[in-house]
């Protein structure tokens, strides 16, 4: 950027921190303010304040156009920034992925008749476990052939967690 150019973006953000300021003391905030009008006044101040140090900078410089690279704060911040953004990045990815988890998972409640229920139990108490972890194992392990019949193949449960019961 050329010296004038920061000088217009210099203007342009002492204009912009003054309506933003003239827009918090309106009694109801109107148009591009209304979200968060403290927001982008804070924004437009911050930006206000970045334009006037690269301005020194370039005076300082006696540079007539801005080389972020030869700015050592501007570059470090910028490396900084994109930091930030590349963290907030692979957060955001972490928690998509988790919110996909969450929606494949199955949380059921139902009955099952009193017989079915004893053989339940019976069997969650001498495996050491508790019939919604039985009813868990077995749903882990069934499978579903091509004609759509659903099969448990004989297994021996016992406390070895499945996915399920981790969460």
């Amino acid at each position: 950027m050329s010296t004038h150019q920061v000088a217009r973006a210099v203007d342009t953000a002492v204009v912009r921190v003054r309506e933003t300021r003239e827009e918090l003391r309106s009694p109801a905030p109107r148009g591009e303010f209304a979200p968060d009008p403290q927001e982008l006044a804070d924004r437009w101040a911050a930006l206000l304040t970045e334009w006037q140090r690269v301005a020194a900078h370039l005076a300082a410089a006696g540079a007539g156009l801005y080389d972020g690279h030869q700015d050592e704060t501007g570059s470090t911040w910028a490396r900084e920034r994109e930091e930030r953004r590349s963290t907030a990045l692979r957060n955001h990815a972490a928690w998509t992925e988790q919110q996909r988890q969450k929606r494949d998972e199955l949380h059921a409640e139902f009955w099952v008749s009193a017989p079915a229920g004893r053989r339940i139990r019976a069997a969650a108490a001498r495996a050491g476990l508790s019939p919604n972890q039985m009813l868990a194992r077995l749903a882990e392990r069934a499978s579903v052939d091509d004609d759509g019949a659903v099969s448990v193949a004989p297994f021996t449960p016992g406390r070895t967690p499945v996915a399920s019961e981790e969460r």
